[in-house]
């Protein structure tokens, strides 16, 4: 799993940023899930999806509030 930079996603609108949140958060439950089945062991991709959730969380409410720098 890559890390999504910031200044890639500023140029994204907010519905694409909203579909690849729904994306992340899907890859995230799976993820988990086979965490628990020990399917895999890949506990970094973990930290890296919710990093990126919480990335594209916080440039869509930069650009709700107008203030994109």
């Amino acid at each position: 799993m890559k890390s999504i930079k910031a200044a890639d996603l500023h140029d994204k609108s907010v519905p694409e940023l909203e579909e690849m949140i729904q994306q992340e958060r899907e890859g995230l439950y799976r993820a988990r899930r086979d965490l628990v089945f020990r399917q895999t062991t890949d506990t970094a991709g973990l930290k890296v999806r919710r990093h990126n959730i919480a990335r594209m969380l916080t440039i869509i409410s930069e650009k709700k509030r107008g203030g994109a720098s």
